[in-house]
């Protein structure tokens, strides 16, 4: 299933996520620190949604209270939550 989530407090505007089952197929972001993103991409592909979140969960960008992975961890717990 894919789904799309408009971010915030983020330099990335969203973020297309596929999920198979409990597992992340693919990710990817609209916006944001191109190179890093690809990265985190690539790290969660085949992981399981609630090991992201527990991996990526409250990561800050400098002083923002949230970041690109942190939003991702939301957009997973939104999912989680909407199935």
């Amino acid at each position: 299933m894919k789904y799309t989530y408009t971010t915030q407090g983020t330099c990335s505007r969203s973020i297309e996520i596929e999920v198979e089952g409990n597992r992340v197929c693919d990710v990817k972001f609209t916006g944001g620190c191109h190179g890093n993103l690809i990265g985190i991409a690539t790290l969660v592909r085949g992981m399981e949604i609630n090991e992201v979140i527990g991996k990526l969960r409250g990561i800050r960008c400098g002083a923002k209270p949230t970041s690109c992975p942190d939003q991702l961890a939301n957009a997973l717990e939104h999912i989680s939550q909407a199935r």
